[in-house]
């Protein structure tokens, strides 16, 4: 085991040393050459050296390199450091966190981690919180408390009764809510299409001013850090109006949740804290692996009545927090982890110093985009940026041909009629230098495209 784990500590260094050096997007060859793992199932075994060897050197290659520097495809950040070597040390436990009585260690660091994040976050001490994947089950998990609570209003408990004769819920969402949220919905069992549509504005922010009438059980799902553009609903004008009514607040804020902890950033989270619950990614901003998903309800009785189970089998009485009460999952590896690991390297400042950084060189992105005389879509006001080659078809083989390049990498999209490049800049491990780089490879392209 020593000398495994040791070959493969020194592989896994040699990816990431080559990750600056290397295309970002694998090359065809080398994608090709995976062929080779397609076989059946073998009748022996085959030693563990081998195998990790296998896999370093045919699957290595034809990766993306998402954990370097120039990957701008998606909001993906890159693991830091001491992430990376804490979720080596947790696999190494191989802990089912789930209860604090069996796994003591991990359930302490998860609790304090989120004690940690509340107060980042500028969110009441007493909410509750819980690791998951992703956004995804993060919105799941909040939206799981939510219909709870607006139908326990109506005498109604879900958890026992189900959805089968329930009182209906009306869910009002942004016209530009993420496709994720509307799974979220779908497998709570409020439906993808019966939400109710705000319009929105220019910038993809929810209008305060278009708010249907509010009546009966509603929950509003409002956005921080829209996916296009990076902008944010109005909150305290939306948790006024809805908070009035009785109804509840959520907040898809995948990644522009972070952007409370960055001083020169908070003015766009204006009234955030004001709604009901939260979900959001630390694999994204706060850099951590995959996978990790954060939520958080201020009214902790709904988000444990919704998730917590009991058995005679299971040890749930404890003085301390378990983490299976707050989770859909009662097997899990305790992800929470490596977020301690990143607030304990960064601190406070380090987090704040981060995503203002990245969002400088979004800007910088942008600035060189428009003086170059191409068109940028969005005000960049966090760390998306939309750009425009031209037509349709011209922004799309633009975008191809960049892609192919290889110095980086950007994904195509189309926000509100109009087909753009997307650039996120989420990773700890891009530079100034970096930008510059990428700037002039993609800037070169698009004149090269010009000329044909």
């Amino acid at each position: 085991m020593k000398n495994l784990l040791k070959k493969t500590a020194e592989r896994a260094t040699n990816y990431l040393e080559g990750l600056p050096a290397r295309s970002v997007a694998p090359q065809q060859d080398s994608v090709a050459k995976l062929s080779v793992l397609k076989e059946l199932l073998p009748e022996q075994g085959t030693d563990p050296e081998s195998v990790v060897q296998l896999l370093d050197e045919t699957v290595s290659p034809a990766t993306m390199a998402m954990a370097g520097p120039r990957f701008f495809g998606f909001v993906i950040g890159g693991a830091l450091p001491a992430t990376l070597a804490a979720n080596w040390l947790a696999n190494t436990w191989d802990q089912n966190s789930v209860l604090a009585n069996v796994t003591p260690g991990t359930a302490l660091v998860e609790e304090i981690a989120l004690s940690w994040l509340l107060d980042i976050f500028k969110l009441p001490d007493d909410c509750a919180g819980t690791f998951v994947t992703g956004a995804t089950v993060a919105n799941f998990c909040a939206l799981a408390a939510a219909r709870r609570s607006v139908l326990e209003k109506v005498d109604w408990n879900v958890e026992a009764d189900g959805m089968f004769g329930a009182p209906p819920i009306t869910v009002i969402v942004g016209q530009e809510a993420h496709p994720t949220l509307m799974k979220s919905l779908g497998m709570l069992g409020l439906g993808r299409n019966r939400v109710v549509r705000v319009a929105v504005d220019a910038h993809g922010r929810m209008r305060s001013d278009a708010l249907p009438k509010f009546s009966g059980p509603t929950i509003v799902c409002t956005q921080a850090g829209n996916i296009n553009t990076g902008a944010f609903d109005p909150f305290a004008e939306i948790c006024d109006a809805a908070h009035e009514a009785g109804a509840w607040v959520h907040v898809d804020g995948a990644f522009g949740l972070w952007a409370i902890a960055a001083p020169k950033l908070m003015h766009l989270t204006t009234g955030m804290n004001q709604a009901d619950s939260w979900a959001t990614d630390a694999h994204k901003w706060l850099n951590v692996p995959y996978d990790s998903g954060l939520a958080f309800v201020r009214d902790s009785d709904s988000l444990r009545a919704a998730m917590a189970i009991t058995a005679e089998y299971l040890p749930t009485e404890s003085q301390a927090r378990n983490p299976s009460d707050y989770t859909p999952e009662l097997s899990r590896r305790a992800r929470g982890i490596e977020v301690w690991a990143a607030l304990k390297s960064l601190g406070r400042a380090g987090v704040a110093e981060m995503i203002e950084r990245t969002c400088q060189h979004a800007k910088r992105f942008a600035a060189g985009f428009e003086a170059a005389g191409h068109r940028v879509l969005n005000e960049v006001v966090l760390n998306q940026v939309l750009v425009s080659f031209g037509d349709k078809e011209t922004t799309q083989q633009v975008i191809q041909e960049i892609q192919a390049e290889g110095t980086c990498w950007c994904g195509v999209t189309t926000w509100q009629e109009q087909t753009a490049m997307r650039i996120s800049v989420s990773s700890w491990a891009t530079t100034e230098a970096d930008v510059e780089l990428s700037l002039q490879a993609m800037l070169k392209v698009a004149a090269e495209h010009g000329k044909k």
